[in-house]
C-alpha cells in the first residue's frame, strides 16, 4: 500500500462493454450521497463534448509518463502506444478528504489492479450479462457499432468474463432496476461498515 494513500473506502465496478456497469454507477451516484466518482486520467485528446476534470484529466503522453515516474498513479495502463489511462492518487485522496467513498467505473484489468492495490479498502464488483448472447444483443440495440466491432467486443467480453472470480461480487445484470437495487444495497453495506 503506497504511504500516500490514507484509509478510506472504494467501490470498483468493472464489466465487459455493454453489461450495464456505467448505467448502474450513474444510478448509485444519484442515490448515495456518500459516493463520489473518480475521474480518470488519459493521454488522448478530449472529444468535442468532454471537459477536463469532469470526464477525464487530459494529459499529454509526456505528462502522463512524468506522473508515472513520480509515482502519482494508483494504477495505470498503456492501452496502446502512447494511449495511457490511469487513476491519480490525488483524485482518490481528494475524495477521501471530503469524507466520501470513491466509486470507480473501470475496465476489467483496471478493476483487478485497483483491488490488488487497495485490498480490504475496496469492494470490487463485476457486472456480468446474463449470457454473452444478451451482451451481443445489447450492443446491437445501441446501434453504435459495426458488425465487425460487435464481434470483436463479444470476443473480448468472453475473455473478460474469465476474470469474474477475481472480484468480490459478481452481479448478474438481467433486469436493470433489480441490479441497481442490489448494487445499492451491497455498496451501502460496504461503505458503512
Amino acid at each position: 500500500m503506497p504511504a500516500a494513500i490514507k484509509k478510506g473506502k472504494c467501490v470498483i465496478f468493472s464489466a465487459p462493454s455493454g453489461a450495464g456497469k456505467t448505467t448502474i454507477v450513474r444510478a448509485l451516484l444519484e442515490q448515495i450521497d456518500l459516493l463520489e466518482f473518480s475521474v480518470s486520467a488519459c493521454s488522448r485528446q478530449p472529444r468535442p463534448n468532454e471537459k477536463n476534470g469532469v470526464d477525464y484529466y487530459f494529459l499529454s503522453a509526456e505528462e502522463f509518463r512524468k506522473k508515472i515516474d513520480n509515482d502519482e498513479f494508483l494504477e495505470w495502463e498503456e492501452v496502446y502506444k502512447d494511449h495511457f489511462y490511469g487513476t491519480l492518487k490525488s483524485e482518490v485522496e481528494r475524495i477521501w478528504k471530503d469524507g466520501k467513498a470513491v466509486i470507480f467505473d473501470v475496465d476489467v484489468v483496471g478493476g483487478i489492479n485497483l483491488k490488488n492495490k487497495l485490498g480490504e479498502q475496496a469492494l470490487a464488483i463485476f457486472v456480468a450479462p446474463p449470457a454473452i448472447e444478451t451482451l451481443e444483443e445489447r450492443l446491437r440495440i445501441r446501434s453504435t457499432e459495426t458488425e465487425d466491432k460487435i464481434r470483436i467486443r463479444t470476443e473480448k467480453a468472453r475473455y473478460e468474463m474469465s476474470f469474474a472470480e477475481k472480484f468480490d461480487v459478481v452481479l448478474v445484470n438481467e433486469l436493470l432496476e433489480k441490479s441497481i437495487a442490489e448494487a445499492k444495497e451491497i455498496t451501502e453495506r460496504f461503505i458503512q461498515s
